[in-house]
């Protein structure tokens, strides 16, 4: 029902809206804010669709997580994070995680993790929040790089957007396990089925050409080699 919740596991619920309520395949998705957030936890990429002139624009865009706020990072430039602010956005994070190679083709299927988030964003200009954005932006994809590098100027910081979404509007479906026709009249085809697993790793880091040849990756990039994204 619109306007409720789902408290199912004891977890923290997440509202349930129209945007938001589950219609097809209820049994894959969650209200849970657990959920939600261990989808987020294991990307740091995401789709933004916001209006722009009358049409809907998709991009793809870094993102981080504090408390309950979602960063969002961007060109002052971009015409979608400029118009942003006014519309309500949905962004999407999907994590796949393998084929489902049934025995017919009706039956085939992806294994997945998503997440949808509904809101209108407001532009951060609180220079103090802002860091606190590039930051969570900056740790999320490369844990440690922050406090490494040289941090923002105010120059950089001016010619850089960021947005801030509320993680309260939000649904997850994920989907796992085996082919669905297993004890279906297909299973006496005598044919392969199962799952291809897709796994994303980390390779080793390539250093910039121009340094010099004692200057090695930092503990932290360097231990990032081999590693499964969004593993720990």
């Amino acid at each position: 029902m619109s306007g409720g919740t789902d408290t199912a596991g004891g977890d923290e619920a997440l509202p349930v809206t129209e945007r938001t309520r589950l219609r097809r395949m209820r049994e894959k998705g969650s209200h849970r804010r657990a959920d939600l957030d261990a989808v987020l936890a294991a990307g740091f990429l995401c789709h933004l669709g916001v209006p722009v002139d009358g049409t809907t624009m998709v991009v793809p865009t870094a993102y981080g997580v504090e408390g309950d706020q979602l960063y969002l990072h961007g060109s002052v430039a971009s015409r979608s994070l400029v118009q942003a602010p006014d519309a309500t956005v949905c962004v999407t994070v999907t994590h796949v995680d393998g084929l489902v190679l049934a025995r017919s083709v009706f039956e085939h299927g992806v294994n997945y993790r998503c997440a949808m988030i509904y809101g209108v964003p407001r532009l951060v200009t609180d220079p103090d929040e802002k860091l606190r954005g590039l930051r969570a932006l900056t740790e999320q994809s490369s844990p440690g790089q922050w406090e490494y590098v040289r941090q923002p100027s105010r120059k950089e910081l001016a010619a850089t957007a960021v947005l801030a979404l509320d993680l309260t509007e939000a649904s997850v479906k994920t989907r796992g396990g085996p082919p669905d026709d297993g004890d279906s009249e297909d299973a006496a085809l005598g044919l392969w089925a199962g799952v291809l697993p897709v796994v994303t790793t980390f390779g080793e880091p390539v250093t910039d050409p121009v340094l010099p040849a004692d200057v090695v990756p930092p503990p932290h990039v360097a231990s990032r080699a081999g590693r499964v994204l969004g593993g720990e």
